[in-house]
C-alpha cells in the first residue's frame, strides 16, 4: 500500500499531542512483522488498553477431515446455511496451517459487538450484499464484487443493508499484499500491473466516538474467540497516518491481460502472501491467434492446490457450473477442461466468466462443513 492520512495528527511522531482541554491523546503504533513491515500510527481519545473484563475463550478450531483420497472435489457453496450472526456464519471449508477458506452467509444487518482477527489478515470477497465496513481507521462502503483486505489486528464491524449476503473469506497467516512483480522499487504499482492506486478505495470517512461504556470485542487468537469488554469505544481515533490500513478493491476494476495464445493463470494474480496467491478471472477477450484454442490446456498441479470459487457468468472449460460453487484440484494430479469444451471454445471471441482463485503451496484439508456440501461425483466429470 501507499501512504495515507486521515483526521488530525501532530507534525511529528512520538511527541506530545494534546486535546483542547490540555490532556494528551493516546498514540498507538500499529505494525506487523515485528516492527519491520508496514505500519500506521493512530491517536485515540482514550487508551486502547482499558479492559474491564475478559470472558472464557470459545473454541472455534475447524473440524478437519483427514481423507487420504487424492481426487478432485467440488463444493456447493450456496448450500451453506445463512446465520443471523456474522461470526456464527463463518464456516471454514478448506484449511491448512497458512490459509483458511471460509464461506459466510450473514443475515444480521448490524453487529452489536466488535471483532478482531489477531491470527490472520482477511480478504473478504463480497458475492452478494452491500453495506459498510467500519474500522478504527474509518468507514468503507462495499458492494458486489469487492475485495475487502483487512490487516490482522484491525478492529472492525460489518454493517449490511440487507439480510441476503454471501461472502467468500480467505484468511492468511502472512500479510496479504499486492504482487511484488506489479510494483516498482518505490512500491508504486507499475504500468504493466492490471490495476493501479486509483482503483483502491481507502477509508473515506473517519467517524470518531468519544464515549465510555461497556463495549464487547471478540478477539480470535489460536483458534479461540476471546470475549473482551472495553471501557472506551474502540473507534475513538481522532487521526492516523501510515501504510497499514484496510481497503477495498473491486474485481470489476481488474484489467485482464490477454495475448495471441492462451495466457497462464499468473496473469490473473491479484494478491499474494508467502504461502498462497489470490487471482481474479474476469470478462475478457479471448486469444487472437488464428489457430488459438481459448479453453485452458490440461495442466498438472505439482506444487500447489488450486481452488476456484465461481461467482457469475459462463465458464468455457466447465460444465454444470453454479454460482458459489467451489472446485478443489489438489497438487499431484492433472486437471483441465471438461470433455467437449475445448472444441466448443474455438472461434469464440470473449468470455463473461467471473471467478476468484486461490492457489496454496501446502495441501488443503476439507472440514466437516465441506463434507456436508460436497458433490461426490465431481471427480468423474471428465469421463
Amino acid at each position: 500500500m501507499h501512504y495515507h492520512s486521515m483526521g488530525q495528527i501532530p507534525h511529528k511522531r512520538h511527541i506530545q499531542y494534546r486535546k483542547p482541554d490540555g490532556s494528551l491523546y493516546h498514540e498507538q503504533l500499529f505494525s506487523t512483522e515485528g516492527f519491520s513491515d508496514m505500519y500506521s500510527i493512530l491517536y485515540h481519545n482514550h487508551p486502547p488498553t482499558m479492559i474491564t473484563q475478559v470472558g472464557e475463550p470459545i473454541d472455534v478450531k475447524p473440524v478437519t477431515i483427514h481423507d487420504k483420497q487424492l481426487k478432485h472435489r467440488s463444493l456447493k457453496g450456496f448450500d451453506i446455511s445463512p446465520e443471523e450472526d456474522y461470526l456464527d456464519s463463518r464456516k471454514p471449508v478448506l484449511v491448512n496451517s497458512d490459509c483458511r477458506i471460509i464461506l459466510s452467509a450473514p443475515m444480521s444487518g448490524t453487529m452489536d459487538y466488535f471483532y478482531k482477527n489477531a491470527d490472520a489478515d482477511e480478504c473478504i470477497f463480497v458475492h452478494e450484499g452491500t453495506g459498510v465496513l467500519k474500522t478504527m481507521y474509518g468507514d468503507i462502503r462495499f458492494e458486489y464484487g469487492d475485495y475487502l483486505v483487512i490487516p490482522r489486528g484491525t478492529i472492525y464491524q460489518l454493517e449490511f443493508d440487507t439480510s441476503a449476503n454471501r461472502l467468500f473469506i480467505v484468511e492468511s497467516t502472512s500479510p496479504i499484499v499486492t504482487p511484488k512483480r506489479y510494483r516498482n522499487a518505490f512500491g508504486q504499482l507499475a504500468e504493466h500491473a492490471p490495476y493501479c492506486e486509483r482503483d483502491i478505495r481507502k477509508p473515506g470517512v473517519l467517524v470518531t466516538y468519544d464515549e465510555k461504556g461497556d463495549y464487547l470485542l471478540y478477539i480470535k487468537k489460536q483458534d479461540n474467540l476471546y470475549p473482551y469488554h472495553y471501557k472506551a469505544h474502540p473507534f475513538d481515533v481522532v487521526g492516523w497516518d501510515g501504510y497499514l490500513y484496510p481497503y477495498a478493491f473491486s474485481i470489476h476494476n481488474f484489467e485482464p491481460i490477454t495475448g495471441r495464445v492462451h495466457q497462464p493463470p499468473p496473469v490473473h494474480q491479484t494478491f499474494e502472501t508467502r504461502s498462497f496467491v489470490i487471482c481474479s478471472f474476469v470478462p475478457r477477450m479471448y486469444d487472437y491467434h488464428p489457430l488459438a484454442i481459448p479453453a485452458p490446456y490440461n495442466h498438472s498441479n505439482i506444487d500447489s492446490d488450486e481452488v476456484l470459487y465461481y461467482v457469475d457468468g459462463d465458464f468455457m472449460s466447465r460444465k454444470h457450473v453454479e454460482r458459489g460453487q467451489i472446485t478443489l484440484h489438489p497438487g499431484g494430479i492433472p486437471h483441465g477442461p471438461h470433455p467437449g469444451t475445448v472444441e466448443k471454445s474455438i472461434g469464440q471471441k470473449e468470455t463473461k466468466e467471473l471467478a476468484v482463485m486461490v492457489d496454496t503451496f501446502k495441501p488443503l484439508l476439507m472440514t466437516n462443513h465441506a463434507v456436508d456440501i460436497e458433490d461426490e461425483d465431481y471427480a468423474l466429470s471428465w469421463l
